[in-house]
């Protein structure tokens, strides 16, 4: 009875430890949550290096499918990296990350509306340009 109980207890351990490490590496694809960790030295330290060492696992198949911003592994993995680690502390570098990351997902979003729209819808009409003068000219 005892070691049934020793068991669910590990299991629900198991259990958390996965949702908090689910967590903190989707936070990963936020360039200011990376940019707030460099700022507060976390970057720098070895046991948070090998942390982020040991999360490479959220790379296999089996583990990814739970991410749901999947961004967060490609800066999981530019976090390997020293160099990049260093300059995650810059508000400049951060502001690039973070635009390209919009541009990434606007892209992205334009083309798969794109992809999924039948091919006998036509498209939205445009709204007129509120500076022209006169009636939208049609081609």
């Amino acid at each position: 009875m005892l070691a049934a109980k020793v068991n669910t207890e590990t299991e629900e351990q198991n259990r958390i430890r996965f949702q908090v490490e689910l967590e903190f590496v989707q936070c990963l694809a936020n360039p200011n949550y990376i940019h707030f960790l460099a700022q507060r030295g976390y970057l720098k330290e070895q046991t948070f290096v090998n942390y982020i060492k040991y999360l490479q696992y959220w790379r296999e198949p089996d583990y990814a499918r739970y991410l749901k911003y999947p961004m967060c592994l490609h800066f999981l993995e530019l976090l390997q990296h020293e160099a990049f680690r260093r300059e995650c502390v810059s508000a400049q570098v951060c502001k690039f990350m973070d635009d390209q990351a919009i541009l990434l997902w606007q892209h992205y979003t334009r083309r798969r509306t794109r992809t999924l729209q039948p091919p006998d819808v036509p498209a939205p009409p445009t709204a007129p340009n509120s500076n022209q003068h006169g009636p939208p000219r049609q081609p």
